[in-house]
């Protein structure tokens, strides 16, 4: 994906300008960004509107995986968030910034990448009802039919920098407070597929899932556009993710010889099936190949010398080379705030949310005389959904009526130890952009 090169700070001076303009309004009474909003009211509107006392901060949960053996996804998104909140001040490293007056404040909550974890997070933070929007989960597992409806039905906006299930934004399972910046994974699977058929001339596979939402459907979606390349599928498996042996397995499934054995799970899955296969005759020709919850530098680390030659799917983050802002100032802020450079590959699409999220803001919240502010919660959704050509970090940004956001997604194939996580000098071995629309979407 080529960026343009002031794509992000035009898009965070969209949120100033117009942070600007509502505070330029006459206020005897009130004013607001959008000359509907003022009508509202909060008594009969649906789902009501959030009250921000004069002084007080601007509430905002995020959802995220912070403990756990996928803490580096959570962290790296988190960290994308920080950073998006400092440079509403224009620059970095200069402190937080201020919306609408307003010092922001963010409530962290643990999606422990599971449907428990979304669950017990999502309960909580839906039960502050001073908090204004959720930006999470990080596995797709965490928001399917759980903290996405959870949200939903308080009328609470969720939007996601990672989780990219397609079930979660298609009619007939969508909520309708939720949305997300990540791609759907209609478009990693056609890329994994064109990397293997293309580049590989793989004519049989092998697939493993960890009966997460994520990694199922990948699976599946691989399955069908492999087959559909005339591909065979010799075995398509699933395992628990508390599993750590897979040896007996994956004999069985080595007695096939297939070409390709595709694991998108997470952390520590993801090494210990890399480990375990190696020694197994039957991958001796096998190439091996994981998705964005292997890239990591959990992966690397743990996985050692088991892993390397080994592949994973994620962000092209190579893409973002000739952009001065992220090279220059993003990613230099981002060593200062954690005191390393990215771990994971959603602080891009983490940064972007935050900051659609603080256009929203800023377009429906009413200012009142006396300092404080009134956020309907229908509104702020319908503004969110209604992005259209937002310059972000990731690309232009414009959501369809189910929350898909990303725009033409770059997804890049790695090959290991060779990871952005690991490596900011990285470069996948292959890339493809494509649309949801050119997948089927």
């Amino acid at each position: 994906m080529k960026q343009h090169r002031w794509g992000i700070p035009v898009a965070v001076l969209a949120v100033l300008a117009l942070t600007a303009a509502a505070c330029s309004k006459s206020s005897s009474s009130s004013s607001a960004g959008s000359g509907s909003a003022a009508a509202v009211d909060c008594n009969t509107v649906e789902f009501g509107c959030v009250t921000v006392a004069a002084g007080a901060p601007i509430k905002i949960g995020t959802l995220l995986s912070i403990s756990g053996a996928t803490k580096s996804l959570g962290d790296d998104s988190n960290a994308g968030v920080a950073l998006a909140i400092e440079y509403l001040n224009g620059n970095f490293n200069s402190g937080p910034g201020k919306l609408l007056n307003h010092d922001i404040s963010i409530v962290k909550e643990d999606d422990g990448c599971s449907a428990d974890g979304g669950q017990q997070g999502g309960t909580k933070l839906a039960a502050d009802s001073s908090i204004v929007a959720v930006i999470g989960t990080t596995c797709s597992s965490s928001a399917l039919g759980v903290a996405d409806k959870i949200f939903s039905d308080k009328g609470i906006v969720l939007i996601s920098p990672s989780n990219t299930n397609p079930s979660l934004t298609e009619a007939g399972t969508h909520q309708p407070f939720y949305m997300r910046t990540a791609y759907n994974d209609k478009i990693q699977a056609a890329v994994v597929t064109d990397f293997v058929t293309q580049k590989l001339h793989a004519s049989t596979a092998a697939t493993i899932h960890d009966e997460s939402p994520y990694a199922t459907a990948l699976t599946q979606v691989f399955g069908t556009d492999f087959q559909g390349k005339n591909g065979q599928i010799t075995s398509a498996e699933s395992i628990q993710s508390t599993q750590t042996d897979f040896k007996t397995l994956l004999t069985k499934i080595g007695q096939d010889h297939p070409d390709v054995l595709y694991y998108p799970d997470f952390d520590p899955a993801c090494e210990l099936i890399a480990q375990q296969a190696k020694p197994i005759s039957g991958f001796s020709n096998s190439t091996l190949i994981g998705s964005d919850g292997c890239l990591t530098d959990t992966y690397i680390k743990t996985g050692g010398a088991a892993v390397n030659g080994t592949y994973a799917s994620g962000p092209d983050l190579s893409a973002f080379e000739q952009n001065d802002f992220y090279q220059k100032q993003f990613l230099p802020a981002y060593k200062t705030l954690i005191g390393t450079l990215p771990t994971a590959a959603y602080h891009a699409q983490a940064y972007d949310a935050f900051n659609m999220l603080a256009a929203a803001i800023t377009k429906v919240a009413i200012q009142n005389s006396d300092g404080s502010l009134t956020i309907p919660r229908g509104a702020l959704k319908d503004a969110m959904l209604a992005t259209a050509n937002f310059s972000g970090m990731t690309g232009t940004i414009t959501c369809n009526q189910y929350g898909d956001c990303a725009g033409a997604t770059t997804v890049g194939i790695y090959k290991a130890p060779a990871f952005p996580a690991v490596d900011a000098s990285a470069k996948p071995v292959f890339s493809e952009q494509l649309t949801l629309q050119q997948v089927g979407g």
